[in-house]
């Protein structure tokens, strides 16, 4: 039998090099059975990631902004105020070491939580990430990348709810140059974050298991 997955829900902005180093922590504990499994929601301060994929030509200005590079799968992305971010430590035994079926799942949690918003996105599996036809053309609205640490996932998912969009233009999203980013906001204005976590956590209770909540964590 599984533990209870834990979730915590951070309400101030965490730096993007602390947040690293806790998930790396974190799934050494999950690994030998000290910790449980964590879901982790927060928001990072503006910062650009640079994956394992990425290029050098894809970073166009950085301008103030700090770059990173960082072991998730992917290539560059933006993180920052407005974004949601979802960290997820799982065991992979939870879906049979079968990396395929856990992102399928994970997509499906994320599909069915917009679906309550009357947002319709999707999956692409030549361009990683969620996607939604805005008035006729294909934005992505989220991306995935994660790294497989032992049989445990760290990094996960990153939502656009309401983030300034003009960061994007220092990058070449994901690799992508011919694809724009959008937000929820430009789409649906009633979706908040808030609102969006609650369908979230609903929705992965419902496909994947139970979530007990945290109410902090030792970052340090």
């Amino acid at each position: 039998m599984y533990k209870e997955i834990e979730y915590i829900i951070s309400k101030s902005p965490v730096e993007y090099e602390i947040a690293v180093n806790f998930m790396d922590r974190r799934v050494d504990l999950i690994n030998n059975g000290v910790a449980s499994e964590l879901i982790w929601f927060l928001e990072h301060p503006h910062v650009y990631t640079a994956g394992s994929s990425a290029k050098s030509d894809e970073l166009i200005d950085s301008g103030q902004v700090p770059v990173y590079k960082t072991p998730r799968g992917g290539r560059y992305t933006y993180h920052g105020p407005g974004q949601r971010i979802i960290y997820l430590m799982l065991d992979l035994e939870r879906f049979d070491r079968d990396i395929r079926s856990f992102i399928k799942n994970i997509e499906e949690v994320l599909i069915k939580t917009f679906t309550n918003f009357d947002i319709d996105v999707y999956p692409h599996r030549d361009r990683i990430g969620l996607w939604v036809k805005n008035r006729g053309q294909e934005e992505k609205i989220g991306a995935i990348g994660l790294k497989i640490k032992k049989w445990i996932s760290l990094h996960g998912v990153a939502i656009n709810i309401d983030p300034d969009l003009s960061y994007f233009n220092g990058i070449i999203p994901c690799g992508l140059p011919d694809y724009n980013v959008t937000s929820v906001r430009k789409i649906n204005d009633l979706m908040t974050m808030d609102k969006f976590d609650r369908e979230f956590i609903r929705n992965f209770q419902s496909e994947v298991g139970d979530l007990k909540q945290l109410n902090n964590l030792d970052l340090y």
